[in-house]
Formats: structure tokens, sequence, C-alpha cells
């Protein structure tokens, strides 16, 4: 391909990829699969790469991450970026409203969520993102461009060659959030302690790859600056905002009520534990900018808009005890075990201590009385010591220099707030291991839970994972509970899935920072476990989304001799070691799929699967965007939806033929 040529294509798919990540992030209505997106991203990539004086600002490939920065400058804002008023009750905001009908008479209002993330300016020229920052002091705030460009949600061209400044939140979403904890905790390191505070360290890391990996989405709210735009309300500023392709929240109100907009309030205070973000209170806005002139502002904040905070979600309780849990990779987590008590919609009696650092840094005491939260309205855990409420009959804890499941040393390396078991054949590690490997998203055998995974181990039966493929009938009725029928259908659970995906099986080795996504990636792109074994750390790495630290973990895991041996046994077993996905597109590449009722011999997941291998992709619920409903027997509500919308409805012969033609 020529020059001409490749740029001619450059600007084909860049313009593909851009409305993808649009119907992806935006829109919520992905048009093709993973596979796919990655595809196009790849190609141009290497485009780029041969041509890099064809780069452009706005390319999608300027999301990956670039090299670090040495330090953040700083920006001044055009105009200081105010703060807003609070509103802690019903009354207070009848006198918010007072204030502004008395001001200007007869008011419309907008209410949106106020987003618990971290305030960012984002400035565009001729169409084009130039700068982003963060909030500062309101006047002057720190140049983060670099990192937010890896956002997916913040456009890198907007859809008219205008300028334009936006105000906007980044967040962390509630999954993104717990993944992220669950993975430092594994490594060794501090949590952090909530979305909000997650989404800000992202941001403000040196390496925009970092930032890349965090999963951060921005909402945009407010149009800054727009010359050449001429706006009359903040409602058709949202839905402008919206059609030059940025991520605005669908969930506001526009009401000429305050009674409406209390009572909107109030709808969501009950509600906001269901959303998969942080919501910390509403914004309640002035819609005519007209009236925004008029009221003005203080020094410190806008007259035309105010922030209704939601009370704090805490509760008293007491720690009567601290019990030890030690993770198949090994770290102890140290959990409290609480008089039970109602927290942000259901009842605690648990909650996560992290580790020492965080134990010694609360002085938290067996036997304290202290306030729990959620954080992130997900994790329940400790925030203080009410020490007033001290007896003298706490006692202090502290870490155990010998692991309580096997007697090894406990050990803290240095760097790491973690303490780990040494034992290599720790029954806590084993156990936890089997139970991943035998989990759903792993190798998916039915009927090996944790109570006949303890079974196994304690008679000796089963010393790896690999063990599993060697155990017979006979064996299995030795066990307690445990009839001629449960042997049976454990026997044949275990054998079937010996057939397994080659990403199950790379899923279910728990080898440290690869999940269920990577394993797919790693199978997908190397084809074989042997090629997996030997793939170098630069082989690695070319794979889109496997970082150095997944690298290294992969290639450590594979050269411990231990873990060959596992390996060598899988294969002897006859474990399937091969990527069986299609390579191709198909007529179900980019399709989306319900499924609903019981099918009379695929189970949802063999189901969910054969659509996934031919490229399609199954979602939990119906909409115009969905392609096809599967339906067995008792198909619900969403075979209802389906057939209002005129969606293709399938039961299980046709979606054979299907995957078949």
């Amino acid at each position: 391909m020529d020059k001409d040529e490749a740029k001619k294509r450059l600007a084909e798919l860049r313009n593909e990829i851009v409305e993808h990540n649009k119907a992806y992030y935006v829109m919520d209505r992905p048009k093709i699969s993973d596979a796919q997106y990655d595809k196009l991203l790849r190609e141009l990539i290497k485009l780029e790469e041969t041509y890099p004086d064809l780069v452009t600002p706005d390319s999608p490939s300027q999301r990956v991450g670039g090299k670090p920065a040495q330090g953040f400058r700083t920006i001044r804002h055009r105009a200081p970026l105010l703060s807003l008023g609070n509103a802690f009750n019903p009354g207070d905001l009848q006198a918010f409203h007072r204030r502004v009908t008395e001001a200007v008479g007869d008011v419309e209002y907008v209410v949106e969520f106020k987003i618990d993330g971290l305030t960012v300016a984002l400035v565009y020229q001729d169409g084009l993102l130039v700068s982003g920052a963060t909030r500062g002091d309101g006047e002057i705030g720190e140049d983060i461009t670099q990192n937010l460009k890896t956002i997916p949600t913040v456009p890198l061209k907007l859809k008219s060659s205008i300028n334009l400044e936006v105000r906007g939140e980044a967040f962390m979403p509630k999954k993104a959030f717990l993944k992220l904890n669950e993975e430092r905790e594994e490594a060794g390191e501090s949590v952090f302690a909530n979305p909000r505070n997650a989404a800000a360290g992202s941001l403000r890391q040196l390496d925009p790859k970092v930032a890349a990996s965090r999963q951060l989405q921005v909402f945009s709210y407010q149009v800054l600056y727009s010359p050449e735009i001429d706006l009359a309300e903040h409602e058709k500023a949202l839905e402008f905002l919206e059609e030059q392709g940025f991520l605005v929240n669908p969930q506001r109100l526009v009401s000429r009520s305050m009674e409406e907009v209390i009572q909107y309030i109030e709808n969501w205070t009950e509600k906001r534990h269901q959303l998969p973000y942080e919501i910390d209170g509403m914004v309640i806005k002035v819609n005519s900018l007209t009236q925004h002139r008029q009221l003005g502002a203080t020094a410190k904040a806008p007259r035309w808009a105010i922030a209704y905070k939601f009370p704090a979600e805490e509760a008293e309780t007491q720690i009567i005890d601290v019990e030890l849990n030690v993770g198949r990779t090994g770290v102890l987590t140290p959990t409290a075990v609480l008089a039970p008590v109602r927290l942000a919609g259901s009842t605690v009696s648990r909650a996560t201590l992290h580790n020492e650092d965080n134990i010694r840094d609360k002085d938290i005491k067996i036997g304290d009385v202290v306030l729990v939260h959620k954080a992130g309205d997900i994790i329940p855990e400790v925030i203080k010591v009410l020490k007033e409420k001290r007896t003298g009959s706490e006692k202090d804890f502290s870490m155990p220099e010998i692991c309580p499941e096997c007697g090894s040393h406990v050990v803290r390396f240095s760097g790491e707030a973690a303490h780990r078991c040494t034992g290599g054949a720790c029954p806590a590690q084993l156990r936890e291991s089997v139970i991943h490997f035998a989990s759903r998203d792993a190798m998916d055998i039915e009927g090996l839970g944790p109570a006949v995974v303890g079974q196994l181990l304690a008679a000796g039966l089963i010393k790896d994972v690999a063990d599993l493929y060697y155990l017979n009938r006979e064996q299995l009725l030795g066990l307690s509970r445990m009839g001629e029928k449960s042997a049976h259908n454990l026997i044949t659970a275990i054998e079937k899935s010996r057939e397994n995906s080659l990403a199950q099986l790379i899923f279910a080795l728990g080898i440290r920072f690869v999940g269920a996504k990577a394993g797919k990636l790693l199978a997908h792109h190397l084809g074989s476990l042997e090629r997996v074994m030997s793939a170098s750390e630069e082989e690695l790495t070319s794979i889109p989304e496997i970082g150095i630290k997944m690298a290294t973990s992969i290639r450590a895991y594979f050269q411990e001799e231990q873990n060959k041996q596992i390996i060598e046994k899988l294969i002897k077993a006859g474990v399937n070691t091969q990527h069986k996905g299609k390579e191709v597109e198909t007529s179900f590449t980019g399709k989306t799929f319900v499924l609903t009722g019981t099918l009379p011999n695929l189970s949802r997941k063999e189901a969910q699967s054969l659509i996934e291998e031919q490229g399609g992709k199954v979602t939990g619920s119906v909409s115009k965007a969905t392609n096809f409903v599967v339906a067995g027997e008792n198909p619900g509500s969403k075979y209802d939806k389906a057939v209002s919308l005129n969606i293709p409805i399938l039961d299980e012969e046709k979606l054979l033929v299907l995957l078949k033609g």
C-alpha cells in the first residue's frame, strides 16, 4: 500500500473506530464484536507505525497511552470553575427556590446526578481536543491531557469544527473499582478507599498507560465556552454535547415544580445503590442560561445551582473478632466480624480490614465500637473507631508469623502491604485454586463446589488441579455424603470439561493478573497452550491489553517446574489445549442475542459459548438493538418484549441451524 492509499485507509479506519466507540460507550449499542473492533484498531496502529507522519492528534491510537510525563504543568482556566452551595434537606431546597424566583420570577429546573469523581475541563479548538485539566483551586488546574485522551468517552474530535470548553466529571464504575482493588490486594499494594479516590489517583499518574488500564469514564455536563453556538437552555446544551459525541448522563428531570424536584431526589436517594457508578447527591440547576446571567454568582458558587447532598450511609456496630482468610495467591486478608447492622439496604456482619497497615493507621482493636460504611456502596468497611466508647477490655490484633492454614512462615515482602504464606502446598491456596479452576467462568465443573473440594483434599485424593482428571468413581464413593448419582454426575462433569475452550483453561490456571478476558486474548492470538508457555515477554506484550506486568507474571508461571508438571498432567489427561474459536466473520458477527427460558438440550452457558464462538454477543435485556431472542420453556417478559419490538425469536433448533449455516 502506497502513502496515498494509506492516508485514505487511515481516514476510513479512524472514522469507523470513532463511530464504534460512540456506539459502545455513549449509546450502549455496540455494532460489532470486540474481536472485530480489535482487528480494526490493530490495522490502524500498524499503518500509523509504517507512516508515522500520518498520525493525527484525534486518532483512536492516541487512547492507548504514550510516554510517561516528567510532571504535570498547570493550566489557567478561562473562567473560574466554581463549586456549588449545598442543600441537606427539602427545606434548604425550598429556600433556594424562593431566592431564585424572587430574583428572576418563574423558573424551570434541570436535576442531574452529582457524580462522585474528579472534575475536569476539556478545551477544543476547531473541533480537536487540545487540553484537559483538573479543577485544581478553580483558577488553575493540572494539565492531564494525555491521561484524559485514554478515556473512550472523551471525544478527541467533535462532529463540528468549533471552539468549545466543557466541564465534566471523571469517574470509575463500581465494577472497575472492585477489580482494581482486588488486583492491588493480590499484588500486595494498598487499596483505594472509594471509586472517587481511585479515579483521581488514576488521572494523576505520570504514565498514561496506567490511566488507560483503569476503565475510567467521563460524564460531560456543562458548556463553559462556545462562541459559535447560541444556546438558550442548559437542557439544550446537554443535547448539544450528546450530538457532538460526549457521554451525557441520560438520567435527569426537567420541571417547573420544586415539589416534583424534591420527589425525584427522594426516589433516587433510595435507588442510588442500584447504579453502576457512585453518586453522592443531586444537582439542581436553573434551565434558562439568560437567568444564569441574571442570577450571577458569589465568589465561591453560582446562584443558579445548588447541590443536594445525600445523608451519610454509616452505621455504628462492634468488632466481635478478626478472622484471617488465606487467598489462592497466599495473601492473608484480615476481616472484621461485626455485630450485625443494617447498612445501605442490606444487613452487614463482616467488613474488610484490607491489611495490617490499615488496622494500625485506624488503631482498630478487637472489641472496638466502630463506624462502618460501604466503600463505593459495595464493600463494607470500617471507617472510624469510636475511641470514646472504649472500656479497656479491647484487644490488639497483629498479623501472625505462622500461616493459620498450613503452619508455614508468613512474610511481608518489601514494598508490599500484604502478608503472604510461603507454603507451596498450603491447603488454603490449593483449595482456593481448585475452587477457582472449577468455577463457572473457568472449567465450569458442575458439582465441584467448596465442600466437595474440601473433602477431596482431606482424603488426599488431589494434590493439584490436574489430579481431578485422574479421579474414579470408587474414590468418590468413599467420600462422606457422596452417593452413586452424585459420583456419576461429578465424573461426567469432569469428563465434559476436558473439551472446554483454551481461554477457559488459561483463566482456570489462576495465573496472577490473568482474568477471563486476558485468557480469551491469549487463546485467540497464540492459538495453543504450548505457544502461550513458550511466548516471550515481547510476544505477549504485542497482544492488545497484555501489559508488561501481566506478561512477566505469565512467563514466571510457566517457568516454574511445579506448574510445568501440572500442565503435563493436564495434557496427558486429554484436556484441550488448542483454540477452537472462529477466526473468520460469520453470520453471527456483530449480532446481539438475548437468551430466555429453559432450552431443551443446551444450558444457557453452552448456548452463550456457541454464539460467542461465532462472533455474536449475548446480553441480558431486550432492546431495539437486539437482533435475536433465543427462547425456551417459560420465557417470561423478555419474550413479550421481543414480540412487541418485532425481534426475530429462535428456538433451540433454529439457533443450531443458524450456527451450522
